[in-house]
Order: structure tokens, then C-alpha cells, then sequence
């Protein structure tokens, strides 16, 4: 049987080792309380030395699931060691990692995206602001923020005020020394994930995040708390204008940067009057669209990694089944403000239900499976429609029970109306 490793400790993490489980021996670093009851957990936080280990071990292929080991050059030590790695270079993550790379990039190879100007000049920040012609205004520090460096100011004053935080350090530290202010762009979002080699591509089903903490899209910004896909809203032209304006040309710059783009590549979509622009990138799965992608993917999963790890996507076709994944985030009741006590958490009997659950922030004390903070678990439901998928995931979410327990109960409201 092959080996994997997948470094991390999520519900994207935790995903994608679940559905490789009958393909492979799976491997975490460090992994969570419950990937424990499958797979084998490791205490290892050196790159080096996890790469000595996954040498010692044979293991046939790492995946690297959060973005900070991929910013910080996990995938070129493991590849200096002459190890199977699936991920982006350094050099190439800093698609993610900078900001204002990312929009330089874009600009550069003529993919679309907002207005925008780059500076770490309070004065040049304003009078870009000035010049803009409509409020909300964006601004976001440059550097990785956990998702949280993007700030939508409805007023000029509030945008200026935005920049003088992240510029002195107040805001984001070290992360928000330079900014980006960008015009708003008014449509909707998507967020398509391409599985990438260098030279080719495979393009999932587009899925819907759900950022804000509270139904109706209130609330403070979080991680994430719940998504869906495939969405309705992706139509056939959108698929093909993604790939051939946004990806093709991102893949193309990245060889002429000197940096093959190997591994995921989020894109963070707004779609105006039917045309995509870019609003980021990410060179991971998101979390928690990575909990429904991997059960609508229909080919052997470790093929797909492997494939796109060793250059040789154009040898695999990559199948999807034909129905719809819904997944809720149950979160801590004090998140995302605090972190909270650690809850015990009890599951009723599932038998009944079409999906299953994914585990993020939980601990095994004693042998019982504890909520230890942030987003605990995701509620996964199948279905042949939305509508369907949506209600299986709510019943998993009725079977769950732990201390300050929240999620949202609108989720996938976009396509179904409420």
C-alpha cells in the first residue's frame, strides 16, 4: 500500500486523508484528535527533520494542506531530500505570501482584477483613495493575516484610517507594513480551485464560501463557516474564461518567474456582468471547500496528487460525480473572538444520514473527543441538488452536541434562496 503524509491538522487536512484512507497508509504532522482514529499522527514541527522522517519512512507522497509551511519553503526541502511533494515552491508561494506580489503578477500578465495602487506610503494611499470614484473601499495588509487582512471600508475616512492602522504595525504587525487599496468590484463570489503541474492543469467544481460568522452574511469575518459545491452560479462561459483568462496565463507567468506553479491554486473569483476578476490567490485548498471537494472527486485521489506532483496531469482524467456536497462549520462559542473551554462532543447515530463529518479543532482527552476552540468540525451532506445536499448536512448538524456549539443555518443560501 502506498504511504502518504499530509502536513497539518484541519478539516481541509482531515478531508483529505479520510478519502485517501482506502487508497493509502496515511501519515499527519501534526494531525488532529480524531485523524488519530484512521491514520497515524506525528509530533515532528521541523522540516527538515519531517523530511528525514517521510525519507526514513517511505513514504511515496507529501501533501501540504495550510499555507504558512508552503510560504516558509516546506516543498524545496522535501525536494532537495528527493522526495514526492504536492505543493508550491517559496518562490511560488508567494502568490499567497505577498499581496502585492499577486496583484504585481497580475498586472504584469494582463489577468483581470480590481484597480488598485501598492505602497507603503500613507500620502500615496490617500490620494489614490481621493481618486477613486465609488465607496466601499478595499484595503489589505500584504503579507498572511489567517484570512484576516482584508478590510472593506464603506467611506473614504474609514479606508484612511485603515491604512494608517496597518501601516504603523497596529493592525497586522509586520503583515500590514505595506497595503494594497483597491476599488470594490459589485458582483458575486466563487471560489475555484485548479489541481496544477507547471505545465498543465485540472479544473474542480466551483464552490460558495461563507466567511461571515452570522446568517444573512453578518458578523465579524471568519475562516470560513460553511461552503458548497458544485455552485449553479458557475456556468459553463464562467469555467471557460477562468481557463483560458485566468489560469492559462497565471501558469504561463509563473514559467517565465522562474517558478513552475505546482500544487492548488485557489482563486478567489468576483464576477462582474459575467466576466471573472481575480480578487486573490491562495496556493492551498480553502477550508472548508476542501471538505466538499474531496468527496465529489470520482478518480483515484492519490493518482490526482501524485500526478500533479510529478508532472503528469496530462495522464489522468479527472472525474466528478454527478451530485452536490453541502458542508457546515460547527464552531466554538466563543469564536472567533476568543478561545474557548475545551467541550466534550457526542455524535448520535449517523446511519441515517448521506455525508459524514470532518474534524478540525478537536482533542482526544481520556479517549472522548473534545472541542478545543476555532472551528471544531464540518457537517458534510450529499445530494443529487443543493437543496437535498443542504438538508442531509443539517441533519448531520442536529446529531452533533458539545458546550457553546454554533454554526449558521442559511448555508448555501445563494443558490437556493434562503
Amino acid at each position: 500500500m502506498k504511504k502518504v503524509l499530509i502536513v497539518g491538522s484541519g478539516g481541509r487536512e482531515y478531508a483529505i486523508g479520510y478519502f485517501l484512507k482506502d487508497e493509502a497508509e496515511v501519515f499527519y504532522a501534526p494531525g488532529n484528535g480524531a485523524t488519530e482514529d484512521f491514520a497515524t499522527n506525528i509530533d515532528i514541527k521541523d522540516y527538515n527533520e519531517l523530511a528525514k522522517w517521510a525519507k526514513e519512512n517511505k513514504i511515496d507522497l507529501t501533501i501540504v494542506g495550510p499555507e504558512q509551511p508552503l510560504v516558509e519553503g516546506i516543498v524545496d526541502i522535501f525536494k532537495t531530500n528527493g522526495l514526492t511533494i504536492f505543493g508550491p515552491s517559496k518562490n511560488a508561494a508567494r502568490l499567497e505570501g505577498s499581496k502585492v506580489y499577486m496583484k504585481n503578477f497580475l498586472k504584469k500578465y494582463n489577468i483581470p482584477t480590481a484597480k488598485y495602487i501598492e505602497t507603503d506610503d500613507k500620502q500615496k494611499a490617500y490620494e489614490f483613495i481621493d481618486k477613486m470614484e465609488k465607496t466601499p473601499i478595499v484595503v489589505k495588509a500584504d503579507g498572511l493575516c489567517a484570512g484576516k487582512g482584508v478590510i472593506i471600508a464603506e467611506s473614504r475616512e474609514k479606508a484612511k484610517k485603515t491604512v494608517d492602522e496597518m501601516l504603523s504595525g497596529k493592525a497586522f504587525g509586520e503583515a500590514g507594513k505595506k497595503v494594497i487599496v483597491e476599488e470594490f468590484l459589485d458582483g458575486f463570489e466563487l471560489s475555484m480551485f485548479a489541481i496544477c503541474d507547471g505545465e498543465d492543469f485540472v479544473l474542480l467544481p466551483a464552490a460558495q464560501d461563507h466567511k461571515r460568522l452570522l446568517d444573512g452574511d453578518k458578523g465579524p469575518n471568519t475562516g470560513g463557516m460553511g461552503a458548497y459545491a458544485p455552485t449553479p452560479l458557475a456556468t459553463p462561459e464562467i469555467y471557460q474564461k477562468v481557463k483560458t483568462k485566468i489560469i492559462r496565463p497565471t501558469l504561463e507567468g509563473m514559467k517565465k518567474e522562474g517558478s513552475p506553479y505546482e500544487g492548488v491554486l485557489f482563486i478567489g473569483l468576483m464576477i462582474v456582468d459575467n466576466e471573472p476578476y481575480v480578487l486573490e490567490y491562495n496556493v492551498r485548498f480553502g477550508d472548508p471547500e476542501c471538505e466538499e471537494l474531496m468527496p465529489l472527486i470520482d478518480t483515484s485521489l492519490y493518482d490526482m496528487f501524485y500526478n500533479g506532483a510529478t508532472k503528469q496531469l496530462d495522464k489522468i482524467n479527472v472525474k466528478i460525480k454527478d451530485m452536490v456536497a453541502v458542508g457546515v462549520v460547527c464552531a466554538s462559542k466563543n469564536y472567533p473572538y476568543s478561545s474557548s473551554e475545551p467541550a466534550e462532543i457526542t455524535i448520535d447515530d449517523l446511519s441515517d444520514c448521506n455525508g459524514y463529518i470532518a474534524y478540525a479543532g478537536v482533542k482526544k482527552i481520556d479517549n472522548k473527543l473534545y472541542a478545543t476552540g476555532g472551528r471544531v468540525l464540518v457537517c458534510v451532506g450529499f445530494g443529487k441538488d443543493v437543496q437535498k445536499a443542504r438538508d442531509e448536512a443539517y441533519k448531520i448538524v442536529d446529531k452533533v452536541h458539545f458546550d457553546g456549539m454554533q454554526y449558521r443555518k442559511d448555508i448555501a443560501y445563494q443558490a437556493i434562496g434562503k
